[in-house]
């Protein structure tokens, strides 16, 4: 296997790690992003009363195909297994600001990765990079509803750039993050979670990833018993270029989209399950694979 091939393996593993907490591989340093790409559901935007609040994102990742620039399928023997189990804790003050409720969230993602590529195999089990985020969520109308946050991801998960499997980046990242969320007892459902990343440098490696715009969406039918039916997905466009020891790498930036079938169930009483498969489509400059994902909310 040539060097070119060895390094796009080591990039593949970072970027199906972050694909499983929650999302995503060569574009970026590790093909991916601090953010798994698709794992938010309905109800994304939609702040609920002054409390504390505990979620759970459980996902399961399997990729086996890497695209080129041109997203040509590049010819490598490999197989990715991801399984994340994030544990978010989320609490709404009441008190306000800018006319908005003031959150706080924190996020702590555990994983379990598997690598096979040829005769190589890596794997690794623990903290990933935590997330820690404060923002405002509106009320607009019983139905509608947004937010607006900014997150920031902390180099908490383990790292060597000597390893084919990495638990976290190995730098700081800060994301901007608006949510809006549509909600209705029957009828259209509808969210999009809209988010911008500020890379920081890996100074292990000297390497800056590109700033990424991408976006979570879901769009149902709430049948009125509290069944939600519909699809969900992100898509996902890199905007600047990644830099290596200063200098730009050109005919490097990542895109991806998936879509696939997503469903929520509320009691009414406080806590909802959700649950959605994505298959990955448009690929560029990434690992394309599918995502299980399962996300459930219970309140304190």
């Amino acid at each position: 296997m040539n060097t070119c091939n060895v390094l796009k393996l080591k990039a593949l593993t970072a970027a199906i790690l972050l694909a499983t907490l929650g999302s995503a591989a060569q574009a970026t340093e590790g093909g991916g992003g601090v953010y798994p790409n698709g794992n938010e559901n309905y109800l994304a935007g939609a702040l609920p009363p002054p409390g504390t609040y505990f979620l759970t994102y459980a996902s399961r990742y399997e990729a086996s195909t890497l695209r080129d620039n041109n997203g040509n399928r590049i010819p490598l023997d490999f197989n990715v297994q991801a399984n994340a189990l994030a544990l978010r804790v989320v609490r709404v003050t009441d008190q306000q600001l800018l006319g908005g409720q003031l959150l706080f969230h924190a996020v702590a993602p555990l994983v379990n990765l598997k690598v096979k590529a040829g005769a190589a195999n890596g794997s690794t089990s623990g903290l990933a990079d935590m997330v820690f985020g404060t923002g405002l969520g509106y009320h607009a109308s019983d139905k509608l509803h947004y937010v607006w946050a900014v997150d920031v991801t902390a180099p908490t998960g383990s790292y060597d750039s000597n390893k084919l499997a990495n638990l976290g980046r190995n730098y700081w990242n800060i994301e901007p993050v608006f949510a809006v969320t549509y909600v209705q007892p029957t009828g259209i459902n509808a969210d999009v979670k809209v988010m911008y990343d500020f890379n920081g440098v890996n100074h292990a490696t000297d390497y800056r990833s590109g700033q990424e715009l991408h976006a979570d969406y879901s769009v149902g039918w709430a049948l009125g018993n509290g069944w939600t039916v519909g699809v969900g997905g992100f898509v996902y466009q890199q905007i600047t270029d990644d830099k290596k020891n200063g200098v730009t790498v050109a005919n490097n930036k990542g895109r991806a989209y998936a879509i696939g079938p997503s469903v929520k169930y509320d009691t009414g009483k406080g806590w909802f399950v959700m649950a959605k498969l994505e298959q990955e489509h448009g690929v560029l400059n990434r690992a394309e694979g599918s995502t299980f994902r399962i996300k459930a909310l219970l309140p304190f």
